[in-house]
């Protein structure tokens, strides 16, 4: 089998990434500058060619379709399509617990590719008790949205089971897990009540990682805020929860916990502000305002009015000195750094990766003396090397796998921590974005959607061979 041809056109050889700055100061690399000298190699080498058409992998690597949009669950609904954000969790017996947001939208009776978990008739919507479904809608039809929860055996590589977990949410793009054991589901969307809609739209939702829990009782986090969610990550050490926004003129935000672990207590809003530099624009959409590996100190705004009726949050939040992203998106906790990306950001708005390292007084009143610091990571501007960064997540040898969601051609690609980009997957069925990537407690399965068409895959292969 050899390497299909659209990944030998895209990002096979690092010489096309001359003169670009990609990762950490003194550890940037430009290569093929003179065009002598070899292209070096990182990651698991090229991809291959899947015989199903479906996702080409380095050789070695082999990948499981686990879960289909469609599918009958264990407890009798189907499984939502368009799935999106996912994390893992120890579960009972050995085996993972994967909790995963579907991204449906506005419930019309769910049409073809669309659909919901009670049916393209919402026929089984009479089997929940009405309190599990935060909005269930006007005439039977339910917001769609919501998390489903799988129950995977990693020895066996087989499905152990899966069922509904959140139901009547909207637009449940990604999210984050909890030190404490739980995923936070976001929506992508402020839709109010009207036209259909029984209930405000816009908010997080926590939901258990167990397996035996059944639908969880939705709890909007109202005081997290009211946006356009895309994703979190919790500080362990002091519950602190960061958060993106999917807006061009986004804002980042902080949510300090009035009890750590308790989100629905109530909690403290606020926004991401560059010392020294109110209202800084970090888009470099007209110019490198931002360059990277350049740690900038930061400060945090309180929020006020943080339920939003009129979808003002970042425009408050930029007039008061916050820093302005491009589509804030995936947002992962790794090695006491806050990783997220903004899909949108740079002159070619190809996207970046961006690095936040907290205070290590992060949240408390000694924060000023050591502030925290945030530093953009990689910005390729090269759609051959990054198409529009998406949901990521850390690898367990210390790498970002990023899931694109570009212009149809999409891709899984790894960075390592001196900012090198590598392939790692290639959806070859078509136009449809990666989504989810997370790796198995045990570090020896990477999950990750395929939200066009609708499954999701469990990949394994030689891990310990990465260059």
């Amino acid at each position: 089998m050899t390497a299909p041809q659209s990944a030998l056109s895209r990002r096979s050889f690092f010489g096309a990434a001359a003169g670009i700055s990609l990762g950490l100061t003194g550890l940037r690399r430009s290569y093929g500058l003179d065009g002598l000298l070899p292209a070096p190699a990182f990651g698991f080498g090229p991809l291959v060619d899947d015989p199903e058409a479906l996702l080409a992998l380095p050789e070695g690597f082999s990948y499981t379709v686990i879960s289909r949009a469609g599918e009958l669950m264990s407890d009798g609904f189907y499984v939502p399509a368009r799935h999106d954000g996912m994390a893992t969790f120890p579960g009972p017996d050995g085996f993972t617990l994967l909790v995963r947001n579907h991204e449906m939208n506005r419930g019309s009776p769910a049409v073809p590719g669309r659909l919901g978990a009670f049916g393209n008739d919402n026929e089984l919507l009479e089997r929940l008790d009405p309190g599990t479904v935060y909005d269930i809608g006007d005439g039977g039809r339910p917001a769609l949205g919501g998390t489903t929860t799988l129950l995977f055996d990693t020895r066996e590589q087989r499905l152990v089971g899966h069922r509904l977990s959140l139901a009547g949410t909207l637009v449940n793009c990604a999210g984050g897990p909890t030190p404490w054991g739980s995923w936070i589901s976001c929506e992508e969307t402020v839709d109010a009540v009207g036209q259909g809609r029984l209930q405000d739209h816009g908010y997080n939702f926590e939901v258990p990682a167990t397996w035996d829990g059944g639908v969880v009782t939705p709890v909007p986090l109202k005081a997290m805020g009211r946006f356009r969610h895309e994703a979190v990550a919790v500080h362990p050490a002091s519950g602190i929860v960061y958060e993106t926004e999917d807006r061009s003129d986004s804002l980042i935000y902080r949510f300090i916990p009035d009890r750590p672990g308790e989100l629905a207590r109530g909690g403290r809003l606020q926004a991401l502000r560059i010392l020294d530099q109110p209202s800084m624009d970090t888009r470099n959409w007209d110019g490198q305002t931002v360059r990277p590996g350049l740690p900038l100190a930061v400060a945090w705004i309180d929020m006020s009015d943080v339920e939003a009726p009129d979808d003002d949050l970042r425009s408050r939040g930029f007039e008061a000195g916050a820093a302005r992203f491009a589509r804030g998106e995936g947002m992962w906790w790794a090695n006491n750094t806050v990783y997220f990306a903004c899909t949108d950001g740079g002159d070619a708005r190809k996207g970046q990766i961006w690095s936040y390292v907290p205070s290590p007084y992060e949240g408390t009143s000694r924060e000023s003396e050591e502030p925290g610091t945030v530093e953009l990571f990689i910005e390729p501007n090269d759609g051959t090397l990054c198409e529009n960064a998406d949901n990521l997540t850390a690898a367990p040898w210390g790498d970002l796998i990023v899931c694109e969601d570009g212009t149809g051609d999409d891709y899984l690609f790894g960075v390592t921590p001196a900012g090198e980009i590598y392939n790692f997957g290639h959806n070859q069925a078509g136009n449809g974005e990666f989504a989810g990537s997370c790796f198995s407690p045990d570090g020896t399965t990477l999950f990750v959607n395929m939200q066009n068409q609708g499954l999701t895959v469990a990949i394994t292969g030689p891990w310990e061979q990465k260059v």
